[in-house]
């Protein structure tokens, strides 16, 4: 009684309902018109077909089309009034406009290292393509000089965080897609305050949509009247012109703007199992120290501008601004961001530019396995080339019709020899990929529509660093924890299963 009480009087219930009522009686009112004014049926309908039509030519995902056409054409009147209010993937054209800006503006401080890349092409030219893509799409350069480090568990990460934040001396930015309240959330707020009253530069960016179950509407607030500085991203407002399908995706901790670390982790409780919710919860993160920090410092500092109209003075936030000395040098390392707004899957396309390179193998790890046809497509393909291709999904789910989405996904790729690995304790979170003990990436982008074509995010890209032969081991000692889907499981599916599974597929780009 007392979770379904905390629901039903939660702020996301409240905003949830507000804009069900306002788009329900958009729709009715629309129906009413129609129903009185003839015309105004034929006027839906022709919009519709408009609609229909400019989507087939938009320059977007196929599986995104379809998913839309089919909703618009079979109710043109609702399908048509949620995809004008819910279905572009955009943001506010003024929010657009200061992005675009504000990265034009950055670029200048993303100067490419020309010594680091040619010697990247010198030793293995398919991965100096890999990094021109990112550096040329992204606009994010290649770095050596600086060392990495893995974390397979939460706890580690946060064990790491807590002890490197304790040693700033000057600055701490945040950037994270849920925040709660509990031990991982506290522990850093107290050190938070702790480095503030020092005179320690603390700010937060956090997005609503993420927190909205998790934070008070006004927790901005709070933090600001603690010292700390924060801005939100895309507040949730219960109107029906909420721009609800890009958010801010990405986990980001810069401190003293030679230490970062990004991953899968967010700050709440489950990712450090102190929560027990759905067994146990496996996730994965990184830790950067040296020059490639300075592209975590900029993504901060280019969505802080926008969200806080501030311009940053970026020369005082580089890595040797507060560390004079040498950094570790180990392999190349490449932080990358995505954003929804430049029609570059930049995300995607360094997942199929790994798939695409392997030689002798690919490991993957994803809580979501949600594919369009461009990635499921070369999996297959390096499979039946001989690369052994194998991914891990959650073997409990959090969201259900999710996961039995994902499985549907595993009939055509066994078939083609990926081998598919359930996580028996429970949740993995983790967006890591592995190839052929030289190249890996670990960030925050999912393998499903949202995370490929719709948030924020960001990722490392690493070649023949510590962290690649970390992941490998952690790839290796988390398939003696998993069960391997075998063809007789897919092929034992009920018919009502596989049926549900159909028309989940067949709205996937939506879910």
């Amino acid at each position: 009684m007392d979770k379904i009480a905390k629901r039903v009087f939660s702020r996301l219930f409240f905003v949830g309902v507000a804009i069900l009522i306002q788009v329900g009686w958009i729709i009715l009112s629309v129906a009413t018109l129609g129903a009185k004014l003839p015309f105004m049926t034929f006027l839906v309908e022709a919009l519709s077909l408009l609609a229909v039509l400019w989507l087939v030519n938009k320059d977007i995902n196929p599986a995104y089309k379809l998913a839309w056409t089919i909703l618009i054409l079979a109710v043109p009147i609702a399908g048509a009034v949620i995809y004008f209010l819910f279905g572009k993937s955009r943001l506010a054209k003024d929010l657009n406009g200061k992005l675009e800006e504000v990265r034009k503006e950055a670029d200048a401080f993303l100067e490419e290292d020309r010594t680091v890349t040619d010697e990247l092409w010198e030793q293995d030219p398919e991965a100096a393509r890999q990094s021109r893509y990112i550096r040329e799409y992204a606009g994010f350069p290649l770095y050596r000089k600086t060392g990495t480090r893995y974390f397979h568990v939460g706890e580690e990460l946060y064990r790491a965080m807590i002890e490197e934040l304790k040693q700033a001396e000057h600055y701490i930015f945040l950037e994270y897609f849920i925040i709660d309240n509990g031990v991982m959330w506290q522990g850093i707020l107290d050190i938070l305050e702790q480095k503030v009253r020092l005179g320690v530069d603390v700010r937060l960016i956090y997005d609503d949509v993420g927190c909205v179950n998790t934070l008070p509407a006004n927790f901005y607030l709070q933090l600001r009247m603690r010292g700390i500085k924060c801005e939100v991203f895309n507040p949730f407002l219960p109107i029906a012109s909420v721009v609800l399908n890009n958010r801010d995706h990405r986990k980001i901790m810069v401190i003293d703007g030679h230490t970062a670390f990004t991953g899968g982790i967010n700050l709440a409780d489950e990712y450090i199992n102190r929560k027990k919710r759905f067994g146990y919860w496996k996730d994965t993160g990184v830790m950067l120290k040296g020059e490639a920090v300075w592209s975590f410092t900029l993504m901060f500092l280019q969505m802080w501008s926008v969200l806080s109209g501030e311009k940053p003075e970026y020369q005082k936030y580089r890595p040797h601004e507060w560390h004079p000395e040498e950094f570790e040098d180990d392999g190349f390392v490449q932080p990358y961001g995505d954003t929804p707004l430049d029609h570059e899957t930049v995300g995607e396309n360094v997942y199929l530019n790994i798939i695409n390179r392997a030689r002798k193998y690919i490991y993957i790890f994803t809580p979501y396995l949600v594919t369009d046809n461009e990635i499921t497509t070369a999996l297959c393909l390096a499979a039946k080339s001989g690369i052994d291709v194998r991914i891990v999904t959650p073997g409990i789910p959090d969201k259900k019709l999710v996961f039995l989405l994902t499985q549907s996904y595993y009939d055509k790729l066994i078939q083609s020899g990926v081998r598919i690995f359930e996580f028996k304790p429970g949740f993995l979170h983790a967006k890591s990929f592995v190839c052929d003990d030289e190249i890996a990436t670990v960030g925050t982008i999912n393998l499903d529509f949202r995370s490929l074509y719709l948030h924020f995010e960001c990722g490392v890209w690493m070649y023949r660093t510590e962290a690649v032969l970390q992941i490998k081991e952690d790839a290796l000692a988390i398939f003696r924890e998993c069960r391997e889907i075998t063809w007789k499981d897919c092929e034992e599916k009920s018919l009502g299963k596989r049926l549900v599974q159909s028309v989940l597929r067949l709205f996937a780009p939506l879910l």
